[in-house]
C-alpha cells in the first residue's frame, strides 16, 4: 500500500484526498467524513488500513470547510458540490468507485450516488434522524440512493438504532454496543478493536461483490 495526498479545487475552496492505494486495486472506495470531525475518525482509519490488502484503494475525502480549519460544517448543498468536484479525481485510476462516508458524509454519498455513477454506497453511521427526533426522518435519502447500499450502524446510535431503519433494498450490519462514532463501552462484550473488525469484515466481502 502507498499513501499520498492531493488537493482538488471545489466551489467552496480546496478539498483534499488522502489516498491509501492498493498495489493491484480493483475498486476505489471514497469516504467522506462527518459534520463533527474529519478523516481521523476510527471507522474511516480502520477501513483505510484494512482494505488495500484486499484490492480496494481507499480515498479519504476532506471537504473544503474542514481543510480550511472551520469548526462548523457547510450546508448540505455545499457538501454535495464539494463531493462532485472531487469525483473526477476519484475516477482517474479507471476503476469502479464506491461512494461512502460516515454520518453527514454518508448522506452526501446517498444523495449523489446515482448522478455520479457510483458502483455502490457504503453508509457508516447513517444519521437516520436527529437524536431524540425520530419524526424528522432522513430515510428518503437512503432509500433513494439508486445503487447497492451497505449500512453499518452502531447498536446504540442516537441518530438511529438498527431496529429503527425502514425496510428497503439495502443491507444493514449492526456493530453491537457501538455509538455514533462506533465507540463501545469498556464493559461491552466486545473490545474496540473487535467492533472495528465488524466494520471491515462487513465491508470487504460486500465490496468484492461489486467488483466486475
Amino acid at each position: 500500500m502507498s499513501t499520498r495526498t492531493e488537493s482538488v479545487d471545489a466551489p467552496a475552496g480546496e478539498a483534499r484526498i488522502t489516498w491509501h492505494t492498493a498495489r493491484a486495486a480493483k475498486l476505489v472506495l471514497a469516504l467522506g467524513h462527518g459534520a463533527g470531525g474529519g478523516i481521523e475518525a476510527r471507522d474511516l482509519q480502520a477501513l483505510a488500513a484494512a482494505l488495500p490488502a484486499r484490492g480496494v484503494s481507499v480515498a479519504l475525502v476532506e471537504q473544503p470547510w474542514r481543510v480550511a480549519g472551520k469548526k462548523v460544517a457547510a450546508a448540505p448543498k455545499v457538501l454535495d458540490e464539494g463531493w462532485r468536484a472531487v469525483w473526477p479525481a476519484l475516477e482517474r485510476p479507471g476503476l469502479p468507485v464506491v461512494a461512502g462516508g460516515r454520518s453527514a458524509g454518508a448522506r452526501v454519498a446517498c444523495r449523489t450516488a446515482a448522478e455520479l455513477g457510483a458502483a455502490g454506497v457504503l453508509a457508516l453511521s447513517f444519521p437516520l434522524h436527529p437524536p431524540g427526533k425520530p419524526e424528522k426522518s432522513r430515510a428518503e435519502e437512503l432509500l433513494g440512493a439508486g445503487r447497492p447500499v451497505l449500512v453499518v450502524q452502531g447498536g446504540r446510535d442516537p441518530f438511529g438504532r438498527p431496529e429503527e431503519f425502514p425496510a428497503g433494498e439495502y443491507e444493514l450490519v449492526e456493530v453491537p454496543f457501538g455509538d455514533h462514532g462506533f465507540a463501545v463501552p469498556k464493559k461491552a462484550d466486545l473490545t474496540q478493536d473487535e467492533a472495528l473488525a465488524v466494520i471491515t469484515s462487513a465491508a470487504a466481502p460486500w465490496l468484492t461483490r461489486l467488483t466486475p
